[in-house]
């Protein structure tokens, strides 16, 4: 599909898909009061895919998923992460950090971890269960400004689990740009998609790209992307 044809047919899904959150909106506000009133009553905290839902359904554009990464998904993730390699690990959007969950198993040091999460209530969960790691609240897509003063060495890879097809295509550009300049020279963007197609465009992009098998046993399927930018190869 030609570039501009691409950019017209995003620019009418993400339309679509801001109606979508005003309607889910009234919805989700009345669940998040329902769930609250349980919570109150009963003593008894939901898990991580009914906070996904929850999430998702009042912001559908800020949360990547309807649910937790799968663990299958989240393995072919930490897969591309060298655990004996030197600097922090950045994670971008790691949610309630099924993800994160899989780099530890991986042998990534928690202290190693950089995790930039927007959700007050998935940071609450994060600080939590990884008290080690170095938790940023903020926009990832802020990411520059966020980190380039907070990170002591260059990053060894950065893992987003951020919804990238919701937003403009210079906007995730720059994302992965300002992630380069962030890592050492031949490091990995590593992002998954529920698509067939690289979420970033990778025509005149200055990086390469390769994807991963479609993980069919997530639900919904999904593929890992890995970009590293083509002077650093």
């Amino acid at each position: 599909m030609p570039l501009a044809a691409l950019q017209k047919f995003e620019q009418t899904l993400e339309r679509q898909v801001r109606i979508l959150e005003v309607k889910k909106y009234r919805i989700g506000r009345t669940i998040e009061r329902q769930i609250r009133l349980f919570e109150r009553k009963k003593g008894i905290p939901f898990d991580d895919e009914v906070r996904f839902i929850r999430s998702w359904l009042e912001r559908p554009l800020s949360t990547g998923a309807v649910a937790p990464s799968g663990k299958v998904l989240a393995r072919a993730m930490a897969r591309y992460v060298d655990p004996r390699s030197n600097g922090p690990i950045v994670e971008l959007g790691p949610g309630t950090g099924p993800v994160t969950e899989a780099l530890v198993k991986a042998g990534v040091a928690p202290s190693r971890l950089v995790l930039v999460e927007f959700n007050p209530a998935f940071c609450r969960i994060l600080r939590a269960r990884y008290p080690e790691a170095t938790l940023v609240q903020g926009d990832a897509y802020s990411l520059r400004r966020l980190l380039e003063t907070l990170l002591i060495q260059p990053a060894a890879a950065v893992v987003s689990g951020l919804p990238l097809v919701t937003k403009p295509i210079r906007q995730r550009l720059r994302l992965l740009r300002d992630a380069f300049d962030l890592m050492v020279p031949g490091a990995p963007f590593v992002q998954f998609t529920y698509s067939m197609a690289s979420p970033v465009p990778r025509r005149n992009g200055g990086f390469s790209a390769e994807a991963s098998e479609r993980i069919w046993m997530n639900l919904p399927p999904a593929r890992v992307w890995v970009y590293r930018r083509s002077d650093d190869r």
